[in-house]
């Protein structure tokens, strides 16, 4: 029943699981009215941040999950769009026009740079493609990191956002339901449904006619071009449709930092946490990739903590203390993936879905 509740027409794809549907409501509500349920800066911060990974981890599983197609440069189009809005901005702060053609470069940018690698390297092997997305992701790391004058190095740029969106903005002056309404607010909300507005965009595009035949091509590429489709073609698409989304969600996630990086968006360890976050939830699922990005951003943000409270408890136990001390929340952490993948081999929804 409740299953059949969810706006399941927007994307023709149901969630066929009443506890899926109850864990997809829980988090839609719980970003929803994050502010309200856990005040305090940090909560905001992981609430946010997983608006933000939702959308990038939905463009990846559409490449991998859904075409069959491994790429590493998937944050170098999250880092484009990042650096977009921080370099406009870092140099004409507060002002609408700059951020929209920061915006607006980084996208065209992304657009470009996934249609040129697209073009020249899906032709052959998809291994090929792997490799170079490798190297072109390493080469703009590299460059972000020396062009210091416009992309200031290694320590990043910081910047103001218009009065708007400003923390500093208040629009009540007093607390209303326990909250601040001012710009910090309204950024976030920004961010959330511009992430849950990308997020309906790739449901809609792995369901229809298009999404079909990338799974098509995923499964049998020879067979798919027997009856008339081409797969360079529709793969470089969804390259591009991919590259797209995760370029959006740097932009994103660089309008709530009001910061840009290269550890916080070109680094390779978040590659690894996005195909981490695929394969919990589920590859081939949109659903799995938005449940795979809020529990890994979850445990990323405070497993530590638990782990303290549970060593602190276990001090009578200092062989147990030792094994649960927070500095090794990196060892549990691939624990818990290890066991994810072992119990749950085709991932969460899949699992939910009953595959086995």
């Amino acid at each position: 029943m409740i299953a059949r509740l969810l706006p399941s027409a927007l994307s023709g794809d149901a969630p066929r699981s009443r506890v899926l549907a109850v864990l997809l409501l829980l988090l839609c509500a719980g970003l929803l009215l994050a502010p309200f349920l856990f005040p305090g800066t940090r909560a905001l911060n992981v609430a946010a941040k997983i608006c933000v990974f939702i959308v990038l981890a939905a463009s990846y599983d559409l490449l991998l999950g859904y075409t069959g197609v491994v790429s590493f440069a998937h944050t170098m189009f999250f880092g484009i769009g990042a650096y977009g809005v921080g370099i406009a901005m870092a140099h004409r702060e507060g002002d609408w026009l700059a951020l929209a053609a920061g915006a607006g470069a980084a996208l065209l940018l992304a657009l470009l740079l996934a249609l040129l690698l697209g073009v020249l390297s899906l032709r052959v092997r998809t291994i090929f493609f792997a490799m170079m997305s490798l190297a072109l992701a390493s080469f703009f790391a590299t460059l972000a990191s020396q062009f210091s004058a416009f992309t200031g190095g290694e320590d990043g740029l910081s910047f103001k956002l218009p009065a708007l969106l400003s923390p500093a903005t208040r629009f009540l002056d007093q607390p209303f339901l326990g909250v601040d309404w001012g710009g910090k607010l309204l950024c976030y909300y920004l961010v959330f449904c511009c992430s849950l507005a990308l997020f309906l965009l790739a449901l809609r595009v792995v369901n229809s006619p298009f999404g079909k035949v990338l799974q098509a091509i995923r499964e049998n590429d020879f067979r798919a071009a027997a009856i008339g489709y081409n797969p360079v073609l529709y793969r470089t698409v969804a390259n591009c449709l991919a590259a797209l989304l995760a370029c959006a969600a740097g932009i994103l996630y660089a309008l709530w930092l009001r910061y840009v990086g290269p550890d916080t968006t070109l680094s390779f360890a978040i590659m690894i946490d996005i195909l981490l976050m695929v394969v919990i939830g589920g590859m081939g699922s949109m659903y799995g990739a938005a449940l795979g990005a809020a529990i890994f951003v979850v445990a990323q943000n405070y497993l530590q903590d638990g782990m303290k409270l549970l060593s602190g408890a276990l001090e009578s136990a200092p062989l147990l203390a030792a094994l649960f001390h927070p500095d090794r929340w990196l060892l549990w952490l691939g624990v818990l993936f290890i066991l994810s993948v072992y119990f749950f081999p085709s991932g969460i929804v899949g699992r939910l879905r009953g595959k086995p």
